[in-house]
């Protein structure tokens, strides 16, 4: 449910006593299970706003200043710099008497675990700071570490898969083992990729083609390696050379990014990170090959580079693993 309030320039005054932030709420986990949260918004916000989230799970309030019982609530903000100064200190008094109160952005990457692109504006992007994994030398060197670690154990307990794997694709079908391939990295640079050839090598006679699912150009070998993410195995090779990380958004080919970043809000973005051999799109959300698709994986794209940290990569190679070993490949 959503609720639209009218907008209301009244000054606000609730009548509550002041309740200790200790006292607000016992966990942040209680904080995201609520039924109910009040966003407040610039009023040519409300409607687009409620498009975006009627999907939710929960109902949500809008612009609702007649709001007077404030402990215990969730208030969320958004574009909170183009309100009038009586709302903004709504929102302080809010703080103040025992609300939670919290970006709407900020808000919904916790209770969601992916961000909402289509809130987003420029000055998400431009507090630096935020984003560990691009302001703090320390996390770059460390995950660079990781990255040399991870790529030479991977290629040491893989190496005989390989040669099964590249024995296979040659005894299958002509061509060569290895498919090259230019895909855009870290600050829009392009370099090239390596993997296992999984198709046949006539697959983009008549130009380049988003991957499909069933794709009827994949080979009986290409099917089974994708499925176990075998064909991914070489990109190790990427790794050393520094052009790529175990983990981070999946790198995509300069054809397909320009039609992506016309629909899809700072599209580029993902290309602050080295791109991954896997990633939190990879392990979060089925296979896909549309721009709907592409919005879905750039939410979580953009979750994990707000949200890097050593333990999430983590996650998200245990996750992997277990996509391998089982044969879930997304």
């Amino acid at each position: 449910m959503i609720n639209v309030e009218k907008h209301s320039t009244k000054e606000f005054t609730p009548e509550v006593h002041f309740i200790g932030s200790a006292q607000r709420f016992k966990s942040k986990k209680q904080v995201l299970n609520q039924d109910v949260i009040y966003v407040y918004c610039p009023i040519h916000r409300e409607l687009e706003i409620g498009r975006i989230i009627e999907d939710y799970s929960f109902d949500i309030v809008i612009n609702d200043y007649s709001l007077c019982d404030l402990h215990g609530k969730i208030i969320c903000h958004f574009e909170s710099a183009s309100l009038e100064a009586e709302q903004r200190q709504f929102l302080v008094k809010a703080t103040e008497l025992g609300a939670w109160v919290e970006p709407l952005v900020s808000y919904l990457d916790s209770r969601l675990r992916y961000t909402e692109v289509r809130l987003l504006h420029s000055g998400y992007f431009l507090h630096q700071k935020a984003f560990s994994i691009l302001s703090t030398k320390r996390t770059q060197l460390a995950k660079r570490v990781i990255d040399i670690a991870s790529a030479l154990l991977l290629l040491f307990f893989t190496l005989p898969i390989g040669l099964i794997a590249a024995l296979a694709i040659k005894l299958e079908s002509r061509g060569p083992i290895f498919y090259r391939q230019k895909r855009t990295g870290q600050y829009n640079v392009e370099f090239e990729v390596i993997k296992f050839r999984s198709m046949s090598t006539d697959a983009e006679h008549g130009g380049a083609q988003w991957a499909t699912k069933n794709d009827a150009r994949v080979t009986r070998v290409g099917n089974f390696i994708r499925k176990t993410r075998v064909d991914e195995l070489p990109q190790v090779i990427n790794i050393l050379k520094g052009e790529m990380s175990i983990v981070g958004p999946r790198p995509e080919r300069e054809v397909f990014i320009t039609d992506l970043e016309r629909e899809i809000p700072y599209y580029r973005f993902r290309h602050a990170v080295k791109p991954g051999v896997t990633g939190l799109a990879q392990v979060s959300y089925p296979y896909g090959a549309s721009v709907d698709d592409a919005v879905w994986k750039h939410k979580y794209d953009i979750y994990y580079i707000k949200h890097h940290s050593m333990w999430l990569d983590i996650k998200v190679l245990f996750i992997t693993v277990k996509v391998v070993l089982f044969g879930m490949g997304r």
